[in-house]
């Protein structure tokens, strides 16, 4: 069987991985690589390259980084690469119609959830946030829809309790690279036995949607039950971390945990738990395990209170 030729379309790093991996392939050949333009980042706000295009630019490959892929020069720039297959992963373009059949074979996307659950941009922080016990990562060959295609390959994996967005896209990456060279090795077979690729049309009236995260959620509302904020709070590691506030200071929380029925409390109070401190909610409690100050390191309770004995203590109020 004659390798593929692919194009390559990718942003963060769990697209670099399954760049890495797809070159690492001697059954594929990668012919170019789209990425999200060039961002500004860090405290002076340079322009910082994405990680895909890091990996293409240390591999020698040819690297495009269009705003758009809906103007005709960009598509027909796409078009002469005369790819086998276009690979997606956490892109952040749309494909227009044009870009869809431009490959030979279509394009296929690497989606981190079980399709049709959590279709959209956030699909990890979505399932944790929601108390989901599982995921995993689905390859679907793409339409016009959003995350709609029929669905070629899926793989599940656990959430655990003690899992965040920043372990579970380490998990997922994993499982998308295994689970994209098999769908692949299945295009080359069929492509070469001259057969369709058997495939599932995904259920629509099951799907739910995960919508890109706003800064603004990361809030904690003390009003609501500890066990959702806690999941809240998994959710958003390590971007963009839940918060609140003591005197006008913001504290981050980085790790933290539910707690049941509680002493009567108004919600947001603070109150000592052995040598910790936990929040009241509307139900239950948040004992809080790692947090940051601002303009500080990440820290446990106990680095807090030793070192901040005066900005915390039993009683207080969080907004």
């Amino acid at each position: 069987m004659r390798p593929l030729k692919l194009i390559f379309a990718g942003t963060p790093e769990f697209a670099a991985a399954h760049l890495r991996a797809l070159l690492d392939s001697s059954n594929h050949t990668v012919c170019a690589v789209y990425t999200q333009p060039d961002r500004p980042s860090g405290r002076g706000k340079k322009l910082s390259a994405s990680p895909v295009k890091q990996v293409a630019l240390d591999s020698g490959l040819a690297i495009y980084q269009p705003h758009t892929l809906r103007d005709a020069a960009t598509q027909r720039e796409l078009q002469a690469h005369a790819a086998d297959i276009m690979v997606v992963v956490a892109y952040g373009l749309l494909l227009p119609v044009a870009v869809l059949n431009a490959p030979r074979l279509g394009c296929i996307n690497v989606h981190a959830s079980l399709l049709p659950r959590w279709r959209g941009a956030a699909p990890i922080h979505r399932a944790i946030e929601a108390g989901d016990s599982k995921t995993g990562v689905t390859i679907m060959q793409m339409d016009e829809g959003l995350d709609t295609g029929c669905i070629v390959r899926s793989a599940e994996c656990a959430i655990e309790p003690t899992d965040t967005t920043g372990s579970l896209l380490d998990k997922l990456a994993g499982l998308g690279v295994r689970e994209l060279l098999a769908a692949l090795q299945t295009f080359q077979r069929c492509d070469a036995e001259g057969c369709p690729v058997s495939v599932q049309v995904q259920d629509n009236a099951q799907a739910t949607y995960a919508n890109k995260i706003n800064k603004s959620e990361a809030r904690l509302d003390w009003q609501l039950p500890a066990s959702v904020l806690a999941n809240r709070v998994r959710a958003f590691n390590p971007f963009p971390v839940a918060y609140t506030e003591i005197a006008g200071t913001r504290l981050r929380v980085w790790r933290a945990s539910a707690l049941g029925a509680v002493a009567t409390l108004r919600p947001g109070t603070l109150f000592a738990v052995n040598d910790a401190l936990a929040v009241a909610c509307g139900e239950g409690a948040l004992l809080l395990d790692e947090v940051q100050l601002a303009g500080r390191q990440r820290m446990s309770i106990a680095q807090l209170l030793r070192g901040h004995a005066g900005l915390l203590s039993a009683g207080m109020c969080l907004e």
